[in-house]
């Protein structure tokens, strides 16, 4: 076990909530997609607490506003598993990174298949095509009543989709389906969900009930919610959480009908008394707006969320932390129903959360590191905390300079370089050092720095943290040559801080320490 930073964490998850194309969405059809944007296109969107914790402060999403004072920390996250599908990106948020996408189904399902379900079953099959899920009662649902044969299709995410009318196939009759569906879904055609899609009504009338379920792959390796529940503590499933990790890791569940029952029930839990993890799926973004390329809908809903959210942030107690992300795009202005290969905002508040921006990161799996981290749990994943950056100013800027030296241009010494500046605005600024063939106008990652800074109107600086070495790799300290010292005599306070990164972690001095001796006209 690590040290405890927070008693309970409360992750919420905004399904589909996309933050913009990630740089492979051609390759996944969704080029241009960015739900947030098209979101923010619509009269029914007003988000001011979401504006207050800072979502417009991350980058790329300064349209929605940013916020000079924001309360949280944010940042937006890359998927590196290869997928855009609910189950893939859990996966991933909880440590697990899929190289390999899960089966999908454009021309159905195989034969084979689909005669041993209806063995099993003791039904026919209607479809087999990928459908909107609304359509395909529509289209078939007449059918099914008159026949009895059950409603398969997919989408272009990797599901096996079993409808069925609830005269016709009660809910726990249909579930069993779905598992035995579930069991027969192995290997080659082992997809992330089979789901079960009750629906009531007439013909020209159906309409599909909240009474869904959804059967999941399990995780290849373990996740945080195995490592926390390992480690005794509760790990608290809202929603369609407990379905996609197949019920593994997790101590409690609580199923619900959509966001406004997901919604009340975390905020019942917030009074609770538990230790650990409550992971919450707000699923109606995705279902009811997302793929049935409702803007204005899915607007409406997230405006009622962030009305729901000014209630619950009061409540939150001295111990909690609480994360907001999402797990996918699902941009319902684009030309298809289907999800959308985008980044996921992500917004921390809580004690000790400073309001920083933490970049772009690299992986959905860093949210697994921050949330096993905050609760003392030892769980080794591709992910990297960012607990230290979100909580300790100086770490942020050490971590900021470090991923500032890739940008260094630095192919004449190899050295390269990068520095970070906090502002007294609270804005950071980071540079990197850039060679040049006539060595003398070589420019040094703080004058990159203070130069970036200084045109964009700041004149207050409070600490520079400045990073070293070859192929990425800190090597030494790398205190500020004798120009940059001056540049910075020239703006800064003699108290003004100086941290030089180390391998180990970073040596502080003040200017004044470093140029005792500066000089002005």
């Amino acid at each position: 076990m690590l040290m405890k930073r927070y008693k309970r964490v409360f992750l919420i998850v905004l399904d589909s909530l996309g933050a913009g194309e990630l740089p492979d969405a051609a390759q996944f059809g969704d080029r241009g997609a960015h739900t947030l944007r098209s979101l923010s296109r619509s009269e029914k969107l007003y988000i001011p607490n979401l504006r207050r914790l800072g979502i417009g402060n991350i980058e790329g999403l300064g349209f929605l506003g940013t916020n000079d004072a924001p309360e949280g920390a944010v940042c937006k996250l890359r998927e590196r598993s290869n997928g855009k599908d609910s189950t893939i990106g859990h996966w991933e948020m909880a440590g697990v990174i899929s190289p390999k996408p899960l089966p999908t189904f454009p021309e159905g399902f195989p034969k084979e298949i689909l005669e041993e379900f209806s063995r099993q079953t003791g039904r026919g099959v209607l479809c087999n095509r990928p459908y909107s899920g609304t359509q395909v009662i529509a289209d078939y649902g007449e059918e099914h009543l008159r026949t009895g044969s059950l409603i398969v299709y997919t989408s272009a995410d990797s599901v096996f989709q079993i409808a069925a009318h609830e005269d016709v196939v009660p809910p726990e009759t249909l579930y069993a389906y779905c598992r035995a569906a579930r069991r027969i879904l192995t290997g080659e055609y082992g997809v992330g969900r089979v789901i079960a899609r009750p629906f009531t009504g007439e013909p020209g009338h159906f309409t599909r009930t909240p009474r869904r379920h959804d059967f999941s792959i399990e995780a290849r390796d373990e996740t945080m919610l195995d490592a926390i529940r390992n480690a005794e503590l509760d790990v608290i499933a809202v929603g369609k959480i407990n379905d996609l990790f197949a019920g593994r890791g997790i101590t409690r569940s609580y199923p619900t009908s959509g966001n406004a029952e997901g919604m009340e029930l975390t905020a019942g839990l917030v009074n609770a008394d538990f230790e650990g993890l409550c992971y919450v799926n707000l699923v109606d973004f995705d279902m009811l707006y997302g793929h049935r390329q409702d803007v204005d809908g899915y607007a409406a809903a997230l405006t009622k969320f962030d009305k729901w959210l000014g209630r619950f942030l009061p409540k939150l107690r001295e111990d909690d932390l609480l994360l907001l992300t999402a797990d996918h795009g699902c941009d319902p202005s684009d030309n298809s129903t289907d999800h959308t290969r985008e980044y996921i905002p992500y917004i921390a508040c809580g004690r000790d959360v400073l309001p920083l921006n933490l970049g772009v990161r690299g992986t959905f799996a860093d949210i697994a590191a921050t949330v096993t981290e905050a609760l003392g749990v030892t769980f080794p994943c591709e992910g990297s905390s960012m607990l230290g950056e979100m909580t300790d100013v100086r770490a942020h800027l050490r971590a900021c300079a470090i991923r500032a030296m890739a940008q260094s241009h630095s192919p004449y010494s190899g050295f390269q370089v990068g520095a970070a500046l906090l502002c007294g605005s609270g804005r950071i600024f980071t540079g990197c050092n850039i060679e040049n063939a006539a060595y003398s106008p070589t420019i040094c990652a703080e004058r990159t720095a203070f130069v970036k800074a200084l045109s964009e109107g700041e004149r207050e600086f409070r600490m520079i943290a400045i990073a070293g070495g070859r192929e990425g790799a800190i090597e030494t300290a790398c205190p500020p040559c004798g120009v940059c010292r001056q540049v910075m005599s020239e703006f800064c306070p003699p108290e003004f801080e100086i941290l030089s990164v180390t391998p180990q972690g970073s040596e502080s001095h003040t200017l004044s320490e470093l140029l005792p001796l500066s000089f002005s006209l």
